[in-house]
């Protein structure tokens, strides 16, 4: 190579150099933006923590067990159990949870996990739904969800998604009710400050359903979206609404990858 070329080499490896760098740098701090996302978990108390660590303090668990015993019982005018098409929960249902809501081809909609088991019931077990909020349905969807503990939370891909999700995202950030607020101005805006003694979380639907000493129960995410709903006086949807299930769709996209943590504990 002639010496008088090699200034010209030297800055275009300088350049090459930069350029990689500044890559770097973007992927650095989109990683950090992905990490930057909490779960409720950690803005509570020690023993809150720890209740929800282990799993012989976690009331949570009383209805995970309930489940259990409803997988193995046949129901319905077929008489057949859960465990019947989908065999034992351990193996079949691992990283189900995770996925939802996902796309039903029949009812050309997004459906929630509690919603799939009723349809299921519907279907194959020919028999009637669970009431929303039941202990059968919670102790059905907490033990399925149980399953999927510890694994990331998975979007779904359907491309049917897509507008419902979007409608979801819309009213995430759509102002409501009198107060006239909109779900990201906690949620994304006020995040990690207080109201009153608490602290607002980021709003990810890592735990669900979920255990609330407040309710001294367990509680799925449409009675929590709901209970927003009212705290900012918008009229609630009903349960199962699907404006419900559209912003469960958006928030499960939002929390991809964070750890399920079903069933978690908030006070």
């Amino acid at each position: 190579m002639r010496r008088a070329a090699l200034p010209a080499v030297i800055a275009l490896a300088r350049a090459v150099a930069a350029v990689g760098g500044c890559c770097l740098a973007l992927a650095s701090a989109a990683q950090a933006l992905a990490d930057a996302r909490r779960s409720g978990f950690d803005a509570m108390g020690p023993s809150t923590q720890a209740m929800q660590r282990d799993d012989t303090q976690n009331p949570g668990m009383l209805w995970v067990r309930d489940g259990e015993a409803l997988w193995a019982t046949p129901a319905g005018a077929a008489q057949k159990s859960c465990a019947d098409c989908h065999g034992a929960a351990a193996a079949g249902m691992v990283g189900v949870a995770a996925r939802y809501p996902g796309f039903d081809a029949q009812l050309q909609r997004p459906v929630n996990l509690s919603q799939r088991i009723n349809l299921c019931r519907e279907r194959w077990q020919r028999a009637g739904p669970l009431r929303a909020e039941s202990q059968e349905l919670l102790g059905l969807e907490s033990f399925v969800a149980h399953q999927s503990r510890g694994m990331p939370i998975v979007a779904a891909a359907e491309p049917q998604l897509a507008a419902f999700r979007e409608r979801g995202e819309r009213f995430y950030r759509q102002r409501v009710g009198q107060l006239d607020l909109a779900c990201a101005q906690c949620h994304d805006d006020k995040a990690g400050k207080r109201l009153g003694s608490s602290v607002v979380p980021q709003g990810h639907p890592t735990g669900y359903p979920i255990y609330r000493l407040e309710w001294q129960g367990m509680g799925s995410l449409q009675r929590r979206l709901r209970g927003c709903l009212t705290g900012v006086r918008a009229e609630p949807f009903p349960f199962g609404a699907l404006e419900l299930v559209e912003i469960e769709l958006y928030l499960a996209a939002r929390a991809a990858g964070l750890p399920l943590e079903t069933p978690a504990v908030r006070p």
